[in-house]
Order: C-alpha cells, then sequence, then structure tokens
C-alpha cells in the first residue's frame, strides 16, 4: 500500500461499537477494585459511582455531539488541535498514547497474576509477553478482528454482570439460596452504621477509584474513523452509556451489598468471587479469575487499538514521525501498532525485575492521562459552542445537554479528583509524574513546530 493511501477502513458495525462501549465501560476495577473501595465508603461507595457516572455521562455527551460534526480517528486529539490549539492538540494525541500504552502494561501484568491461580510456577513475565504477542498479531490484521474480539471480551463480562443480577434478585425476592435468612436492600441503610458509615469524606475518598474504574469509556471516539455508520452508531452508543452505568455498577454493587452486608465482605477477594462462592456456584473463584482475564485482554487489546490509531492521526497533522502515517494492506496503521508494542515489553521486564511494584506503579501513571483527556473533551465542546455560535463551525445534530454550564460543573468535579490524588501514597505518584511528562511534551512540541 502506498504512502498516499491514508484512509482507514470503516469496517466497524454497529454491534462492534455497541460492545466495545460496553467493553469500555466495564473493567477490572468493578471485579476487583470494588472490594477496596466498599471497606472505604460502605454502601456510600453508590453514591460515589453515581457521582462519577453523571460526570461520565455529560463527558460523553459533549464527546458525541463534536464525533457527529467531525467523525474522525484522531478524535478528541484532533477537535482539541481544531478548538484548543495545536499545543493542545499535540498534549491531548500524545497523552492519550501515553496513558494507553501505561494501562495496556497495567493489564498485561494483571493477566500475569491471575494465569498463576492455575499455574503458581509460571514466572508472571511469561504470560503477560504471550497475551501481547497474540493480541499484537490480531490487532495488525483487519480492524473487525479487532471488533469481533472486543465483542465477545466484553459479552463474557456482561453475561458475569447481568448473571449475577438476576441470580441475586431471585435471591431477594424468592428467599432462596444460601443468602435468604440475611438478604436483603435494607442491608444497605441498616446495617453497622446505614448507608454512610464513614460519612460524605468517606464517598469523597473513592471518588478517584470510582472515576478510574470509568477509565476507557471513551474509547469508542477513537473508533469514529472506522464506524460504518457513524452519525448512527455513536450516538446511539453514547446515549446508552449511563443506562450500562446504572445496571453495570450501580446494579452489581447494589446486588453485593444487599446480599452480603458490606464489612462482612473482605477488600482482598473479589465480591463477585465471594458471592458466587457462597451461592455454590461450582468453580466460582476459577470463572470470575478467567472473566478478569478476559477483562485484562479487552483492554490491552483496546490499547493496541488506540495506540496505533492516535499515533497515526498525530503523524497525519506533522506531530509524529511521517512512518505512522501509513496503513498496511488491511488499512491498518501498522507502523503505530508496532512501536506501541514495543513500548509495552517494558512490563515484561518490569514484571521480571519488580513483580511486586510494578501494577501499582504503572496504573497510578496512567490517573493523569485519563483525567486531561476528560477535561480536554469538555474544553474543546465548549470551544466548540462558541465556534457554532460565531458561525465558524456547523452544528451538529447530537447535542449536549446543560453546555456550558455542564462544562464549567464536570470540569471542577475532574479538579476535585486530581486533588484527591495526593492523600494516597500510591496515586500520589501521578502528580510527580505529570508535570515531567508535560515538560516533555513541550520540548518535542519546540522541536516539532518548524516542521509542522
Amino acid at each position: 500500500m502506498s504512502q498516499a493511501d491514508t484512509h482507514l477502513a470503516r469496517s466497524l458495525r454497529n454491534r462492534h461499537i455497541q460492545l466495545i462501549a460496553i467493553g469500555g465501560t466495564i473493567g477490572v476495577g468493578l471485579f476487583l477494585g470494588s472490594a477496596k473501595a466498599i471497606h472505604q465508603a460502605g454502601p456510600g461507595l453508590l453514591l460515589a459511582y453515581a457521582l462519577g457516572g453523571l460526570a461520565i455521562f455529560f463527558i460523553m455527551r459533549a464527546l458525541g455531539e463534536l464525533l457527529t460534526y467531525r467523525p474522525v480517528a484522531g478524535s478528541f486529539a484532533t477537535y482539541a488541535e481544531e478548538f484548543c490549539g495545536p499545543f493542545a492538540g499535540f498534549v491531548t494525541g500524545w497523552t492519550y498514547w501515553f496513558l494507553w500504552v501505561v494501562m495496556a502494561m497495567a493489564e498485561l501484568t494483571a493477566i500475569g497474576i491471575y494465569v498463576r491461580y492455575w499455574f503458581p510456577d509460571v514466572p508472571q513475565w511469561l504470560p503477560a509477553l504471550i497475551a501481547l504477542v497474540l493480541l499484537y498479531g490480531a490487532n495488525l490484521l483487519a480492524v473487525r478482528v479487532f471488533g469481533e474480539l472486543e465483542f465477545w471480551f466484553a459479552l463474557i463480562k456482561v453475561v458475569t454482570i447481568v448473571a449475577l443480577i438476576l441470580t441475586g434478585l431471585a435471591v431477594i425476592f424468592l428467599h432462596v439460596g444460601s443468602f435468604a435468612a440475611t438478604a436483603s436492600f435494607s442491608n444497605l441503610w441498616s446495617h453497622n452504621g446505614g448507608f454512610l458509615p464513614f460519612g460524605l469524606v468517606g464517598v469523597l475518598l473513592t471518588l478517584q477509584i470510582v472515576t478510574f474504574a470509568y477509565s476507557g469509556v471513551e474509547l469508542i471516539g477513537v473508533t469514529a474513523g472506522e464506524a460504518q455508520d457513524p452519525l448512527r452508531a455513536l450516538p446511539k452508543a453514547t446515549n446508552g452509556i449511563i443506562v450500562r452505568i446504572l445496571i453495570f455498577y450501580l446494579g452489581a454493587l447494589t446486588i453485593i451489598m444487599a446480599l452480603v452486608p458490606w464489612d462482612e465482605l473482605s477488600p482482598t477477594v473479589s465480591p463477585f468471587v465471594f458471592v458466587f462462592e457462597k451461592l455454590g456456584v461450582p468453580g466460582a473463584a476459577g470463572i470470575i479469575t478467567l472473566v478478569v482475564i478476559t477483562a485484562a485482554s479487552s483492554s490491552c487489546n483496546s490499547g493496541l487499538f488506540s495506540t496505533g490509531r492516535m499515533l497515526w492521526s498525530l503523524a497525519q497533522r506533522g506531530q509524529a514521525p511521517r512512518a505512522f502515517a501509513t496503513l498496511n494492506a488491511q488499512h491498518v496503521p501498522a507502523a503505530g501498532i508496532h512501536a506501541s508494542a514495543a513500548v509495552m515489553l517494558i512490563t515484561v521486564v518490569l514484571n521480571y525485575l519488580v513483580p511486586k511494584e510494578v501494577f501499582t506503579w504503572v496504573t497510578s501513571i496512567a490517573d493523569i492521562g485519563t483525567l486531561w483527556t476528560w477535561g480536554i473533551i469538555l474544553v474543546a465542546h465548549r470551544n466548540y459552542r462558541r465556534a457554532v455560535a460565531a458561525g465558524r463551525a456547523a452544528a451538529a445534530p447530537f447535542r449536549m445537554p446543560g453546555a456550558p454550564l455542564a462544562n464549567w460543573v464536570v470540569l471542577a468535579f475532574l479538579a476535585c479528583v486530581t486533588l484527591l490524588l495526593w492523600p494516597d501514597p500510591d496515586t500520589r505518584v501521578a502528580l510527580y509524574v505529570a508535570p515531567v511528562w508535560f515538560a516533555v511534551l513541550w520540548l518535542g512540541y519546540l522541536r516539532l513546530r518548524p516542521a509542522g
């Protein structure tokens, strides 16, 4: 394929877009991270998830409006450049690339950890390497292969959560199973301190956990350049975000804490494993381990997909090496995928050298990238609305409600979450890394600007 052929193939069908959106909303954080969060806030965690979900709804509606204005593969980086300036576009593109490289490294580490449930003698780095090689190969094929993988990865997560919710409802209303005597929605407000056992402070301290559980939900924006019918599929997927959050997060956690009083759940054991084991599901721990590995594989798969497209988009605008602007015979940005996978190999080395620390290190560094991306979507949307009012841009058929007030309120929420990174030493490292990263980007921008 010639370098001049720079058109991505629009091969992602509506069902792919819908499941990619669901997969982006449901991560390892729900299956594992919710255990620690429950012990920090009790049933008040539901309030934290609701607040975070409301913020995500407005972020995604803002992104949806921008996507229907101009559905492009660069998505929020392209909109940042158009409505916030070239430097903002440069920072957003490279920061999103960095975010997904680091997130993929974290997920590869999770795969290495949880494969050892069945094979305890296998070194942690080996499953991570095998998973990276397999997903790397799949991403070099047609984009529809990525779509199919994400479709089935997401379906496994959805089936698991729906099974938990339906089984829990049967126990609560039909009084069957080992939880029958104690299962009740009243456990949410009448047990050991009530709904807010640690007050609003407990809710606030879990906001960063909750917010990052939603990381990846913006991935549908990266699919815009390869959606078959973006003006129909993208608004539909965006509108469904709040419903999915209500069902898969609030629904699942409500059922869990109704079945088992919150203080009887272990902070180190997945609440899904605990509940399924108590319900007598054979091999519950093994099933949830498989689901967690699937969720981690899904995230890594998304990382390879999004980083390749972001490097391609940056190269199209002269903000990355020109080699990344080419596509292979399958209309896939292979050069960007090669480079991203090569950087992700660092996680194999880290899993060999520091297997216990690596997961905490890489996940905390990804935090700032998520907050920046969501924030720039809101700022770009605000400036887009100003451009529409001034007649410099066409109005999109899909609009975000509450603008511009909603933009400012959600930006304030994201700023609060950023401040809440400081109290915890594990997440504080993100605030140390952020100024270094942005300084490096500024130097890179100064170097590339003359060529742009």
